[in-house]
């Protein structure tokens, strides 16, 4: 049979991210509002997690209006129209259908027809999942501008007496525009999974067994295993963000900042500790005040930390997001 060439397809030399955008939920809950329900306390919650405040959306706010907002933010600030995104992703565990996608409904939205659109179900490793694509479909030319956004409402999926995450939780988006670079931006991303410990974090409940109504089982919310969760990510979360730093080529003293997965203090910290991170490595902890995201967390925490560190615009930041899978990603990138 003859073979007949097929036309190659070329992208841009590099990525990287060119702007982003944000949008919290519009109601503050503190602790003393959820303490009660999990016979806990401020101190308690403070101690254990790290969280003094958390963002909630209002009944009428949904998981695709922030994403809206962040995308539009991300947009305007990148310079970019609308109609220039070929592609948009969305990372998230909380849109409110099985199908169809988010992303299609905020792509026609903000205006990207007719742009690819999918939605990601990685918890939070997501957004990372997201930028290593956005970062593959420029170099490969399958696409000039991608929209990544990781969007949550993570409110409607939390049992208010659960002990184990319910207090953790907030809601809200973060968008990146990942566009052509003439120099990298967007280092080899690091990921994976550990699919033995599948049920360490996630639903309590199938909507199988809440349509069924097995055992009177009620709508299906988020719960988990803490003390697995906490010593997978410490020990071994650690291990791959190492791995990014070698993939990227750099070591943790040439980083600007340290943006990792909103999941719990102890866990940033002890990151930091085992990174070896020098102190004037600005490290992220938006989960004080906006709580755990899951998807949304890590670019949530960057928008923060650039707005409130303009002169790190431009360096070098290690993510790394892991969660509900188990699964993992991480990768350098330079800041927006």
């Amino acid at each position: 049979m003859t073979h007949i060439p097929l036309a190659e397809s070329h992208g841009a030399a590099h990525s990287r991210i060119l702007a982003l955008g944000a949008a919290r939920g519009d109601v503050i809950v503190t602790n003393d509002e959820l303490a009660g329900p999990i016979e806990s306390s401020d101190e308690w919650i403070r101690q254990r997690t790290g969280v003094i405040t958390r963002t909630r959306a209002s009944a009428d706010v949904t998981a695709a209006d922030l994403a809206t907002a962040a995308a539009r933010e991300a947009i305007l600030k990148a310079g970019i129209e609308p109609h220039e995104i070929n592609a948009v992703l969305i990372s998230t565990i909380s849109n409110s259908v099985q199908t169809p996608s988010m992303a299609a409904l905020v792509a026609d939205r903000i205006g990207a027809n007719p742009a690819a659109a999918y939605d990601i179900s990685a918890a939070c490793a997501g957004y990372t999942y997201g930028i290593a694509q956005a970062d593959s479909f420029v170099r490969s030319g399958l696409a000039t501008y991608v929209l990544v956004i990781g969007a949550e409402k993570l409110s409607e999926i939390v049992e208010p007496t659960d002990r184990t995450i319910s207090f953790l939780l907030g809601d809200g988006a973060g968008a990146a525009v990942v566009g052509p670079s003439d120099y990298p931006g967007i280092a080899k991303t690091v990921w994976g999974s550990d699919g033995s410990k599948w049920d360490a974090v996630g639903m309590n409940h199938s909507l199988l067994e809440y349509r069924d109504g097995h055992g009177d089982v009620a709508w299906p919310t988020l719960r988990q295993e803490g003390q697995t969760v906490f010593r997978w990510a410490v020990w071994e979360m650690a291990k791959v963000a190492q791995r990014a730093l070698d993939e990227a080529g750099v070591s943790s003293d040439q980083l600007t900042a340290f943006i990792p997965h909103q999941a719990n203090m102890r866990i940033i910290d002890e990151f930091a500790k085992q990174l070896k991170l020098p102190d004037r490595v600005l490290i992220a902890r938006d989960i004080e005040t906006t709580g755990n995201t899951s998807a949304a967390s890590i670019p949530l925490a960057t928008h923060r930390l650039l707005a409130e560190n303009p002169q790190a615009s431009g360096g070098l930041a290690l993510q790394i997001g892991f969660g509900a899978g188990l699964v993992f990603g991480a990768q350098v990138v330079v800041l927006p």
